[in-house]
């Protein structure tokens, strides 16, 4: 359930290593399907994915029934998409585009109730339907999680700030973006863009806070030169770059044998 204590929590705390991956396709086939992975928690997608209110709560249930964590990296930092995320029973939210201290205050006070926050109070899935509202209020200040995008240029050079903020567990780049608020987008291996993700893992350690990183490849090599970077909060691939991925792969393999 919901109120239980989260392991997640726990580990972004002591910077350990966590893995997981992202879910887009909103159909409990694909949730059930990935958790025999063992991944430990799972992202719902609202900001890119078609993925609506109902679908969300529904695969949020899916995921916690399995065993894992439910995080939703809601569409933009705003009171009313975070507060619906969390009140249909979501562990946290990965909010996107978080440029400075003062949004990273702001997306934690959506989460939390006050007077740690300024969250609205309603009851839903999250509050049992009212009957687990003191116990969900006291999960919520232990285990609830926020985590915080560094996608964008302004983010990175106020990272000591944002990582400041009480409330924000960790963070996780989003390396597209990134490159792209510096004009150069997916050029990765350009100087000023390896420079910029060099600054954000320099400081999130010397902060000694959870760094992560959506990987978005499915193969398990680049996850792997992730960790050796450092990175503890790692997102690997998605849902249809697993399957894609898979069928092209052995189709190759097939069409060149059959020539």
């Amino acid at each position: 359930m919901i109120n239980k204590v989260s392991q997640l929590k726990s580990k972004l705390g002591s910077n350990e290593l966590t893995l997981g991956t992202w879910i887009t396709i909103p159909h409990q086939a694909v949730v059930e399907i990935l958790s025999s992975a063992g991944f430990e928690w799972m992202v719902l997608d609202l900001e890119h994915a078609a993925i609506d209110y109902q679908a969300m709560m529904n695969l949020i249930g899916h995921i916690q029934g399995i065993g894992m964590e439910a995080l939703v990296r809601v569409s933009k930092n705003e009171e009313v998409v975070i507060k619906r995320a969390m009140d249909a029973g979501a562990n946290g939210v990965i909010v996107p585009m978080v440029k400075n201290a003062t949004e990273a205050k702001e997306a934690v006070g959506y989460v939390k109730y006050p007077p740690h926050g300024k969250r609205g109070v309603g009851l839903s899935r999250a509050q049992q339907y009212g009957i687990g509202f003191e116990s969900y209020k006291k999960w919520l200040e232990e285990s609830s999680i926020v985590i915080v995008q560094v996608e964008h240029i302004e983010s990175v050079n106020n990272l000591e700030a944002i990582l400041q903020v009480e409330g924000v567990d960790g963070i996780i780049v989003g390396p597209y973006d990134l490159s792209a608020s510096m004009g150069m987008p997916g050029d990765f291996d350009k100087s000023e863009v390896v420079s910029a993700l060099n600054q954000v893992i320099e400081t999130t350690q010397k902060m000694n806070k959870s760094l992560g990183f959506h990987v978005i490849s499915s193969d398990h090599q680049i996850l792997l030169k992730k960790v050796l970077e450092g990175y503890k909060f790692l997102a690997f691939s998605l849902d249809f770059f697993f399957l894609g991925d898979m069928a092209r792969s052995e189709m190759q393999k097939l069409k060149s044998l059959l020539k």
